[in-house]
């Protein structure tokens, strides 16, 4: 499928909202299934360090 111009791209033949919606919204997924693991990660270490700071305090 060719496009004459540009904003025939992003019109994508009338089908742009949805088309560029369900990209945004892949998007979003994906940098959460990155950022959910290293946030619990950091959140676990974090833990780790008070717990064994507590510990090392009795």
């Amino acid at each position: 499928m060719s496009f004459q111009s540009f904003s025939d791209f992003l019109a994508m033949g009338h089908h742009g909202p949805y088309v560029w919606s369900a990209y945004g919204i892949s998007l979003v997924v994906l940098a959460l299934n990155v950022a959910m693991p290293l946030l619990a990660r950091k959140r676990y270490l974090q833990e780790e360090a008070r717990r064994l700071r507590r510990e090392a305090n009795k």
